[in-house]
C-alpha cells in the first residue's frame, strides 16, 4: 500500500421496529444511528467503506431490517457498507429484507470484498438461539480459501464475536467465539496478512493483541457496558460510539469517536443472574424461530 485508506467500524446497531414496543431495547437506536451516520458524512477524507459487525437489529424481524434500510438510505452516504450478523440478528429476517434473498435463508452469511486495496472478509459467527458465537461446518474452510485469494493484500476480518482471549475460561464463551473455534481461527490466520479483526457484542471499546493481530471491539449504538462494574455483572449505561480505522503501510490505526452521554443506568444484572438471562434469551429466540 502506498496511500492511507480510511473506513468506519459500526457495531451493535440494535435497530428496532418503530411500530412495536420492545422492553429489551434500552435506547432510541434509530436516532443514535441517524446521528452517527450524519457524523460519518462530515469526515474528511470520506471513508472508503463501512463495516457493521453484527446485531444490526434487536429482534431480527423483517420490519426492523426495513427500518435499518430506511435509515441508511436517508443518510445519503456514498460508500459500500458490509454487514455481519450477530446473536440478535436472524438470518431468515436479514436475507429477504436486506438482500432480497428467499432461498437457503438459514445459511451463514459469509462474504468478502476488495475495496481500496483492502481485502475485507466478513464471517457469520452467530448461532441461532445462542448468545455466544461459533462457526458452522465449512466456514473455516471458506475462510482459508479467502485468505489464499488476494494474498498480496492486507486483510481485515469482520465477525460479531471476537476470539476468546482466555483458553481456560469456558464459562466466558457467552461473550466470544467458542474456545475450539478460536483455536481453529488462530490456525487459519497464522502467517497470513491479517491486519485486524473487527468485532462487537460486549458493548465496550476494547483493543487486544491476539497472537500479534489487533482485535478491535466497539461499544456500538445501543448501550455501553460499565467496565468499572464487571466484577459484579453487567451494568448497561447510556452511551454509544463508532470507530474510524486508518490502514497505513505500517498497519492499522483505530480512533474511537464516542457520542455525548450522561452515562445513566439503563439496565443491570449480576453474574449470579447470568444463567437465567441466557436461558431467557435462548428460549425467546427459539420461540421466535418457530
Amino acid at each position: 500500500m502506498s496511500e492511507l485508506v480510511t473506513f468506519v467500524h459500526l457495531t451493535d446497531l440494535h435497530v428496532g421496529n418503530p411500530q412495536v414496543e420492545d422492553d429489551h431495547l434500552y435506547s432510541d437506536t434509530s436516532t443514535t444511528l441517524t446521528r452517527i451516520l450524519a457524523d460519518i458524512k462530515t469526515l474528511v477524507p470520506q471513508p472508503k467503506f463501512i463495516v457493521a459487525s453484527g446485531d444490526l437489529t434487536n429482534r431480527g424481524d423483517t420490519e426492523s431490517y426495513e427500518e435499518l434500510k430506511r435509515l441508511i438510505a436517508a443518510a445519503g452516504l456514498d460508500m459500500p457498507i458490509l454487514y455481519a450478523l450477530g446473536n440478535h440478528d436472524r438470518r431468515d429476517g436479514f436475507y429477504p429484507a436486506m438482500l432480497g434473498r428467499t432461498d437457503d435463508v438459514m445459511a451463514p452469511y459469509d462474504h468478502s470484498a476488495v475495496i481500496a486495496g483492502i481485502h475485507v472478509i466478513v464471517m457469520d459467527s452467530s448461532v441461532p438461539g445462542k448468545v455466544g458465537g461459533a462457526f458452522e461446518p465449512g466456514q473455516i474452510e471458506w475462510l482459508k480459501a479467502e485468505l489464499d485469494s488476494h494474498a498480496e493484500l492486507p486483510k481485515l476480518l469482520v465477525m460479531h464475536h471476537a476470539p476468546a482471549l482466555d483458553a481456560d475460561r469456558p464459562d466466558m464463551q457467552w461473550e466470544s467465539l467458542t474456545i475450539a473455534d478460536t483455536e481453529a481461527l488462530r490456525d487459519a490466520v497464522a502467517g497470513r496478512n491479517v491486519i485486524g479483526i473487527l468485532s462487537g457484542h460486549i458493548h465496550f471499546d476494547r483493543v487486544s493483541n491476539w497472537y500479534g493481530i489487533p482485535v478491535v471491539v466497539g461499544i456500538g449504538q445501543h448501550a455501553a457496558t460499565d467496565v468499572l462494574w464487571l466484577h459484579e455483572g453487567l451494568r448497561m449505561l447510556s452511551g454509544a460510539s463508532f470507530a474510524i480505522g486508518t490502514v497505513r503501510p505500517s498497519g492499522l490505526t483505530i480512533t474511537f469517536a464516542p457520542q455525548p452521554s450522561d452515562r445513566r443506568e439503563l439496565h443491570s444484572f449480576t453474574f449470579a443472574g447470568m444463567a437465567e438471562m441466557l436461558k431467557k434469551f435462548e428460549t425467546s429466540a427459539s420461540v421466535a424461530a418457530e
